[in-house]
């Protein structure tokens, strides 16, 4: 059977009357999405592009709880949020603002990955990573040794309200796959003590996701020779995702459909993989040969059994940072 005949919801019944559907509706509404984002100016462009409709961005900058308090706001309006692009821990909160709905690709997006009623499942994401200079120092075999004496290191903000610097300290928390908080606010309060902790813009090493960073590394390339380099410590491998969700209330029912569907084809998967973001379905495509390698081949490599860390291990995490953070750290 075709997967699409059995994931199509709301009298959808296949792909070609979705997309009837779709473009008689015209408009997509989507909320929290900057253009310059995980290459989302070239996924928008080309959906709308694709599918001749008109996709309105509304609070681009919104983070993830701002995009749900966007769509309490404009509830039963035209300009409501249709879909949503949300870290695990706000889509797990709000899930039941969601509508159930299973992309075609929905077998191959990992368990861990996606709710089992199809409230929410991950599209794209990343591993925590240490980006550096390598005129300034070598690469990090752990994050143990940025604790060295002259090793200026960063975190993308305050790890109590910045979702990548919470990654940061959690993947210096690992510990046998398993994450400890307290040794991640260790290592952090050392550098403090050592006055190397830095902003990062003058830092010689920035702990961030592996695609900001290889970002980065792109951008500063002089004459083949790049200033700024990524690694990923062996077996310290953090992984997170951001997932979609449709609203229940969208005004654009159809369109939300087809742009999961879109975001979750293997060419959507390998436009976020463009930007170096790891697509959820990247292993499954590998093993079908849809995934783009010349752009796969750009990531930098991990070693190890990525960790996705479980709402309860983030919520007791989070708990002990703010307890201990500031005092430790500041």
């Amino acid at each position: 059977m075709n997967p699409m005949a059995t994931s199509m919801k709301n009298g959808f019944s296949t792909m070609d009357r979705l997309v009837e559907a779709a473009k008689r509706e015209g408009t997509l509404t989507v909320v929290g999405l900057p253009r310059a984002w995980v290459n989302y100016a070239e996924i928008i462009d080309r959906f709308s592009d694709k599918y001749g409709i008109k996709v309105i961005g509304i609070s681009p900058e919104a983070n993830s709880q701002q995009e749900i308090d966007a769509a309490t706001r404009l509830r039963g309006t035209k300009d409501a949020p249709d879909v949503f692009d949300l870290s695990l821990d706000v889509a797990v909160a709000n899930a039941k603002r969601f509508a159930p709905y299973k992309v075609a690709g929905w077998g191959d997006v990992p368990d861990r990955l996606k709710d089992a009623k199809g409230l929410w499942y991950g599209a794209y994401g990343g591993y925590m990573s240490i980006g550096y200079d390598p005129r300034k120092l070598s690469a990090p075999a752990s994050y143990a040794a940025l604790a060295k004496p002259g090793v200026s290191v960063a975190l993308p903000g305050d790890p109590l309200r910045i979702a990548s610097a919470f990654g940061g300290v959690m993947a210096a928390s690992l510990d046998g796959g398993k994450v400890d908080a307290a040794r991640g606010v260790d290592l952090f309060a050392r550098i403090k003590r050592a006055g190397m902790l830095s902003q990062p813009d003058r830092a010689a090493s920035v702990l961030d996701w592996d695609f900001l960073n290889t970002a980065r590394a792109e951008a500063s390339a002089r004459d083949g020779k790049p200033a700024w380099q990524v690694t990923i410590p062996r077996d310290a491998v953090l992984a997170s995702y951001y997932v979609q969700a449709i609203n229940k209330d969208a005004p654009h029912p159809a369109a939300a459909r087809l742009w999961e569907e879109f975001l979750l084809s293997d060419e959507g998967q390998n436009l976020y993989l463009k930007a170096y973001a790891r697509p959820a379905r990247m292993e499954a495509m590998e093993m079908r040969g849809t995934l783009d390698k010349t752009a796969a081949a750009k990531l930098p490599a991990a070693t190890g059994t990525p960790v996705v860390l479980t709402i309860p291990e983030q919520d007791e995490a989070k708990s002990y940072l703010k307890t201990h953070w500031s005092q430790a750290v500041g």
